[in-house]
């Protein structure tokens, strides 16, 4: 089952999400709902896994979405 174009309210959607967490750990996640805030980050996988990591936890994300190709 696949997310596009279904984000759960208020999330964004990322093709690749990339974590760095402040002990410079790195987490990794593909075809993701996610929601970031003061509060932390919360991320929806495709598969219906929930992560959920503290906001004193995470140093930077990187989102990146692959855009569907444009009609000729």
């Amino acid at each position: 089952m696949s997310l596009h174009g279904l984000p759960a309210a208020g999330m964004l959607r990322a093709d690749e999400l990339t974590v760095v967490h402040h002990d410079d750990t790195v987490s990794r996640f593909t075809d993701v709902s996610y929601s970031l805030s003061r509060e932390g980050l919360r991320v929806l996988t495709a598969t219906g896994d929930e992560k959920a990591f503290p906001g004193h936890d995470i140093l930077t994300t990187q989102a990146t979405y692959a855009h569907p190709p444009l009609a000729a």
